[in-house]
């Protein structure tokens, strides 16, 4: 009778351990917070001067500070195609700093990426430096490039060049989208690519949103070369955008 009972109250002590370790299913969802970046850039300087920028980086009321990344991208107007990249140093409290400076008189472009909390966040400000852009030779050389145009307000597009392509494999194109500091999801994404190699051949690839602002897609390309990809964004909201950016296959 005691070995019948001390069984009994193995088996329940068992069953408790298993109702403990289990989720209650009561359909409620685990809330995900918004990744906040508030970039400030010096807005005017001079040829030569520096150029500060910061970036805090907020996850609800928690001060991010062990990003995955941050990393600014800089370029003139018109050039994203020529853009840099700088490091950011990690402040702590949720700052990332990082400085540059400019040769020239001109219009640039600050656009910072993190990631961090599996989010991603890319906001931009313009810093005009000396007298700014030259305004007739601005516009020529839009006439000519057609490299941007002017952004729907709040829109931002990050085209992640593939490194070391390799004529033959797959090659993943990838595109990061946001509308007003969140991610702009459920567009149409479309991939418009040319080169010498393929003569007057445009290629049409269409990409799939992964994560939410996040499309993309994977093409063979058959020969080494230069290829330039103009990336065609739509949505129901009458958005349409479109940038051209180049990369090398190996």
């Amino acid at each position: 009778m005691k070995k019948k009972f001390s069984a009994l109250l193995v088996i329940f002590g068992l069953l408790v351990l298993s109702a403990c370790g289990k989720e209650v299913d009561d359909g409620s969802s685990v809330e995900v917070l918004p990744l906040l970046v508030d970039l400030s850039v010096t807005e005017h300087a001079e040829v030569g001067e520096t150029v500060k920028m910061e970036a805090l980086v907020t996850y609800g009321d928690e001060k991010v500070e062990d990003a995955d990344k941050v990393v600014y991208e800089v370029w003139e107007d018109g050039k994203k195609d020529d853009s840099i990249m700088i490091d950011s140093v990690n402040e702590k409290n949720g700052l990332y700093t990082a400085e540059t400076s400019f040769e020239k008189d001109g219009l640039y472009h600050i656009q910072v990426h993190v990631d961090a909390k599996r989010l991603h966040s890319m906001p931009f400000k313009e810093v005009t430096i000396g007298k700014g852009p030259n305004v007739e030779s601005h516009d020529d050389e839009h006439a000519d490039q057609g490299h941007e145009h002017g952004h729907t307000e709040g829109f931002s597009l990050h085209f992640v060049k593939p490194e070391n392509a390799e004529a033959g494999a797959e090659t993943e194109l990838m595109t990061h989208l946001q509308i007003d500091g969140q991610p702009l999801e459920k567009a149409n994404v479309r991939y418009q690519v040319w080169g010498d190699s393929l003569g007057e051949k445009h290629l049409w690839i269409d990409t799939i949103e992964l994560k939410a602002g996040e499309y993309t897609a994977a093409h063979s390309f058959d020969k080494t070369g230069t290829y330039t990809v103009k990336i065609h964004v739509k949505d129901d909201n009458g958005l349409h955008e479109h940038e051209e950016f180049t990369f090398e296959v190996h």
